[in-house]
């Protein structure tokens, strides 16, 4: 189970390194600002109601994150986050068919039917985690990050491991995502609220440097290689280590009382994701378990 994060690994507004303050803004930043604004005015002026339905569904959608700070708002609204605000009154609509989000997860705060599905699928991993991260050695020989794809969206790739092959109810994804050694991404949102995102370190090392952290706090993989959370919350993914970092990477349905629907409309987004992957993963090689990179 995950234990509570160190006293030293939650974030705080006096850290001034982590975030932007008002005297700190760039003359790049300011640009954005003066673009959002005359945006913004236009929308207003002719269309008031689709522009205030979209400000406002930005501002509770982004208000769920616990650090709010310039570097927040800026990348959700004039950054990354873009294509997450746009999509923020239909991941709000979302929230109103799931149970309550808790941002971050347990296992045991999943419904038993969505426990036994990721169980299961994980501990595929755990016995054959040498043959999977060979095969990913034999594939990704080079390059900064990559993303070895069994399942994607519930599209499967060709691969060698029969127990990914049954088709499941609520994991959507399964892949494993790698990083080299001091590899990071910066601060970013995913852009849907559809699914859950599971990561589960297959080779967890006593680091200081090698963690994942949202809201406001740092999760340490050697204190616990699983971490279940919304990705559309601001976070970022640490490998400071100079050695690869190897963590599975599912997709699994909210939780919610009528699976049936969000099942439909996971399959309806399916082909818009596939369609953007290249934009959501422009800095990951995409590759296929038979050993060749994705076209």
């Amino acid at each position: 189970m995950m234990q509570p994060a160190p006293a030293e690994s939650r974030w705080r507004p006096d850290q001034g390194t982590r975030g932007l303050s008002v005297s700190q803004i760039s003359p790049k930043l300011a640009r954005k600002l003066a673009i959002a604004a005359i945006v913004l005015v236009v929308g207003l002026y002719f269309i008031p109601v689709i522009t205030l339905i979209w400000v406002i569904a930005g501002f509770i959608d982004v208000m769920r994150n616990q650090r709010r700070d310039l570097t927040l708002f800026e990348r959700y609204f004039l950054g990354n986050g873009i294509t997450t605000w746009l999509l923020s009154p239909f991941n709000l609509l979302v929230d109103l068919i799931s149970y309550p989000n808790k941002g971050i997860w347990k296992l045991s705060d999943l419904p038993p039917e969505w426990q036994a599905e990721l169980n299961e699928i994980l501990d595929v991993f755990k016995r054959r985690r040498e043959q999977i991260v060979a095969d990913i050695d034999k594939a990704f020989e080079s390059g900064r990050r990559g993303m070895y794809v069994f399942t994607w969206y519930g599209k499967p790739s060709p691969h060698n491991i029969p127990e990914f092959s049954k088709p499941f109810r609520y994991v959507k994804t399964i892949a494993v995502s790698v990083f080299s050694g001091k590899e990071s991404t910066t601060f970013h949102y995913g852009p849907l609220r559809l699914t859950l995102r599971v990561l589960y370190n297959l080779t967890p090392v006593r680091h200081e440097g090698i963690y994942i952290e949202c809201q406001g706090v740092r999760h340490y993989w050697h204190d616990d290689p699983l971490y279940i959370f919304d990705d559309t919350l601001m976070h970022r993914s640490v490998n400071e280590l100079d050695a690869r970092r190897y963590c599975v990477f599912i997709d699994i349905m909210r939780p919610t009382p009528v699976p049936g629907v969000l099942s439909v409309l996971i399959s309806a987004v399916s082909l818009l994701v596939e369609q953007f992957k290249s934009v959501f993963y422009k800095n990951w090689k995409m590759l296929r378990p038979a050993g060749s990179a994705e076209a």
